[in-house]
């Protein structure tokens, strides 16, 4: 027999993926040149050469036994030495390799991260808008996700609704900055009221509220700013990273959870996580990907195109009206839709070849998001597409 609960999950899948399916099929019968595609999150700019090269010194020199067999469970020791390095020297915090979990991009890291903090029946609070498949990777841990409210004047926390939903039961915070599906970042003053109020609520209920921040973005930032970086801000912070958006290798599966030195257990939790694996089946990513990831650790894909296309999708969305939030970050933006049912206008633009995602999953209902992680030429040709839906269907 087949699991219910996971039939169940059936009837309520990934309308991303869903939408990215329906683009195909759409592709297939007029020219996928000729769809425009803004579903799925998926860099659209090739990995950096070095990591290309890496790769290939790897299996040309090592020997393959030792470069193709099991890596330790919790990392291999050099890898983690490397990226433990990087922050060291980008943050200034002294992490060491001890305190480097490598995982299979940042889902595999959330995973590891909620399992290590949580037990069944606590909660934790995530902030909308918010990707959805958070709520699977925290309720499948037997924890209950407790979505606060979005502020909807500028996406920054609404610590107001932060109040209501924290108890003593919550076991931890789970933020994203850059935003997925908004591309706001968090500003400092927001990450400082957020450690504040953290260390408040922690003493009063006896046990330290873990953040767990979720930066696969941290590196697609925009007009020459630098991204705050949380655990500078809260000492019990967990770190999940990918570097699939920065290097441009989101079908390799490399991230890795950093846990901040000065977190409590923090000698003990990369161990946690290596029993975690146990149970889920993780076992390490590839001994390959993990040693080219690493030797390329400071290095990005050309992540410019993105705050091009980023300007000429704002540019054109204020000016038809919309109300939006510009980005300061990822290769994502969030307008609200001319209409209030977000599905509606979604499925409208569809009959102009448009493939937008209605934000109701994302805890932003009247919203959508536009993945503009495409081709900038793809980008100028569906202007005035999205001119000519605009002014036939709501003009």
């Amino acid at each position: 027999m087949i699991n219910q609960h996971y039939l169940d999950m059936l009837g309520h899948k990934s309308v991303i993926r869903e939408l990215s399916e329906y683009a195909t099929r759409r592709g297939a019968e007029i020219g996928y040149e000729n769809v425009f595609d803004y579903s799925l999150g998926n860099p659209s700019v090739p990995a950096p050469r070095d990591f290309n090269a890496d790769a290939v010194h790897l299996l040309e020199t090592m020997e393959p036994v030792k470069l193709h067999g099991y890596s330790p469970s919790l990392g291999l020791p050099g890898v983690k030495e490397k990226i433990a390095a990087s922050l060291r020297r980008r943050f200034g915090i002294d992490y060491k390799a001890e305190h480097i979990f490598p995982t299979a991009g940042c889902a595999g890291a959330i995973a590891h991260a909620v399992r290590a903090v949580t037990v069944p029946g606590q909660n934790v609070i995530v902030f909308a808008p918010y990707f959805p498949e958070y709520g699977p990777y925290i309720n499948e841990t037997g924890a209950q996700i407790r979505v606060v409210p979005a502020r909807f004047s500028d996406f920054q926390i609404n610590f107001d609704g932060f109040e209501k939903a924290v108890d003593e039961n919550t076991a931890a915070v789970l933020i994203n900055s850059p935003n997925n599906p908004s591309g706001v970042v968090y500003s400092e003053e927001t990450l400082k009221e957020l450690s504040e109020r953290l260390a408040r609520r922690s003493a009063q209920y006896g046990h330290n509220i873990v953040l767990i921040s979720d930066e696969p973005y941290r590196e697609i930032a925009f007009d020459g700013k630098k991204v705050p970086y949380p655990a500078h801000y809260y000492p019990h912070t967990l770190t999940c990273y990918s570097f699939s958006k920065s290097l441009s290798v989101p079908g390799e599966r490399i991230g890795y959870v950093a846990v901040n030195p000065a977190c409590e257990h923090a000698d003990e939790l990369t161990a946690v996580f290596g029993q975690i694996s146990r149970g889920i089946g993780h076992n390490c990513p590839s001994s390959l990907i993990q040693m080219a990831a690493a030797d390329t650790v400071d290095e990005t894909a050309d992540l410019s195109v993105y705050e091009t296309n980023m300007n000429l999708l704002y540019d054109t969305l204020k000016d038809l009206g919309f109300t939006v939030q510009r980005p300061g970050g990822t290769f994502y933006i969030m307008p609200k839709t001319l209409e209030e049912d977000a599905v509606s206008f979604c499925r409208k633009a569809m009959q102009y070849d448009l493939i937008f995602v209605p934000c109701d999953g994302f805890g932003a209902p009247g919203y959508c998001r536009l993945a503009y992680c495409v081709d900038t030429e793809k980008v100028k040709r569906s202007l005035p597409v999205i001119r000519k839906f605009v002014e036939e269907c709501y003009r």
